[in-house]
């Protein structure tokens, strides 16, 4: 990609915090107004899962190939086309007439968000080549998450309780469609200078690998773990592992190019992200239903109570950004891996839920922590890696924040639906939740403390050297988007 303008850089990052927003903005929605969802559609916690767990099982499935894709087709079009999809599936949402087409629709919305973050990351990477400018603007790109889970629940609990839940989607109408006129308007065309050839093969086993998993531990509860439907699930995605780490090594070019992971920092990035999402999104789903289904607020109010996590959380990512173009990932992970932890703790061994203190105490902390692991974990991924991979690996990661997200809705809500299956309270089944949540955190401290050190920037150095070493291809003809 040529070098563009100030002007023109701040309008391709707002572009892109634009497509982050719908996407991001359309999940905390949601959860607002799960009770009321489940309540008009009759539907059990495992249905109001798959309302979730069906957006980010497509979107984690297909975030990779979308990356690559544009690489080699050409970024704009595929951002083009995600928002397309996106916005349309958002309608097509809103006029859902059962829990069943409602699922569908999303998978549909989720084909098209699966064409934005990765795309957008790798247009941010291509257009702020400075590593410091880089990791202000990819800070400024994680506080649009704050920015989401502040007025998410705000937005949606105003919406649910005056016009209906169908409403929250007409949200996503506008900022699509204005976000399409900018891409046509501002953002250039780029592709790779060698992008990876289609591999459908590993395409189809990332996607039977997730896909059973997610369906397994979601229906669990339900069928019984030792059932031939959730041994099946187990089977085919042990399967499906082997094949990835058999097949994908032998490709010349493969989905998944197994030396990013000889990247401590890139490895590292990988876990802390299916972690700290995995924590979020139980976080989420466990709070929601609590606040309105246990303390009998309704979903403005469980928005307000949730404010000062979303608050943290906006306030933190962009001095995460910035403390990572400064200093390095290190202080951001460490402050983000010992809020997380406390926060699951006050829940887990003291009860938060019991005490209004207590509970913002734990609000306050998750937002504090989960606002400084994100710059992290993106700059962590494109740090290092040449330019022309930017989307594969910024799509790695973007894949195992939303495959996080996926286990984390999936675990807890079979762990809460296990619970108080035989009429058990909600705060006793939710214990062991909270301790898992507790894990996710710790987790998020070790690894991080693990891989941000003298030795892990050394593995990161030799993967980069390895990675540009790569044989450049013939040419792309002439006419050709340019390629960046």
């Amino acid at each position: 990609m040529h070098e563009l303008s100030h002007r023109r850089r701040m309008l391709v990052l707002a572009i892109c915090c634009m497509s982050l927003l719908l996407v991001s903005l359309d999940n905390t929605v949601l959860n607002v107004a799960l009770p009321a969802m489940r309540r008009e559609l009759d539907a059990s916690v495992a249905g109001m899962q798959w309302t979730i767990d069906a957006y980010t099982l497509v979107l984690a499935s297909l975030l990779i190939l979308a990356g690559s894709t544009a690489d080699r087709i050409g970024r704009r079009k595929v951002f083009t086309a995600g928002l397309v999809l996106f916005t349309a599936g958002s309608l097509l949402c809103s006029l859902a007439p059962s829990l069943e087409w409602l699922v569908v629709f999303r998978m549909i919305q989720a084909v098209g968000g699966s064409m934005l973050n990765p795309v957008a990351m790798s247009l941010i990477t291509n257009t702020f080549t400075d590593p410091r400018e880089r990791a202000r603007a990819i800070g400024v790109w994680g506080a649009v998450v704050g920015v989401a889970m502040a007025a998410g629940p705000l937005i949606g609990g105003l919406l649910v309780d005056t016009v209906g839940w169908r409403s929250i989607f007409w949200i996503n109408l506008p900022v699509g469609l204005l976000a399409l006129a900018l891409t046509l308007r501002y953002v250039p065309e780029s592709r790779a200078d060698h992008p990876r050839a289609p591999d459908p093969v590993g395409q189809l086993l990332i996607m039977a690998m997730l896909a059973s998993v997610t369906y397994g531990i979601i229906e669990a509860p339900a069928a019984g773990w030792t059932s031939g439907l959730i041994l099946g699930c187990a089977a085919v995605a042990v399967a499906s592992l082997i094949g990835l780490l058999v097949y994908e090594p032998r490709r010349a070019q493969p989905l998944i190019d197994p030396r990013f992971f000889r990247s401590a920092p890139f490895s590292g990035a990988t876990v802390i992200a299916v972690s700290a999402f995995a924590a979020l999104s139980g976080f989420l789903f466990l709070n929601t239903l609590y606040l309105q289904d246990v303390r009998g607020l309704d979903a403005l109010h469980a928005g307000l109570y949730m404010l000062p996590m979303a608050a943290l959380t906006g306030l933190c990512a962009p001095i995460s950004g910035r403390l990572v173009g400064a200093r390095g990932p290190r202080l951001p992970l460490l402050v983000a891996g010992v809020a997380m932890a406390a926060s699951g703790l006050l829940f887990a061994a003291f009860e938060a839920e019991t005490s209004t203190a207590l509970l913002f105490a734990g609000y306050v902390l998750f937002g504090l922590g989960f606002g400084m692991v994100n710059a992290p974990i993106t700059n962590t991924a494109v740090s290092g890696m040449p330019r022309s991979q930017a989307g594969v690996a910024s799509a790695i990661a973007s894949t195992s924040r939303q495959t996080g997200g996926m286990l984390g809705v999936a675990v807890i809500g079979a762990v809460l639906a296990a619970g108080t299956a035989d009429g058990g309270s909600f705060e006793a089944a939710t214990r062991p939740a909270w301790w898992i949540i507790t894990a996710c955190g710790l987790l998020v401290l070790a690894v991080g403390a693990a891989t941000s050190g003298a030795w892990a920037h050394g593995t990161a150095l030799r993967t980069a050297r390895e990675l540009e070493s790569e044989p450049v291809p013939t040419p792309a003809p002439a006419g050709a988007p340019p390629r960046g």
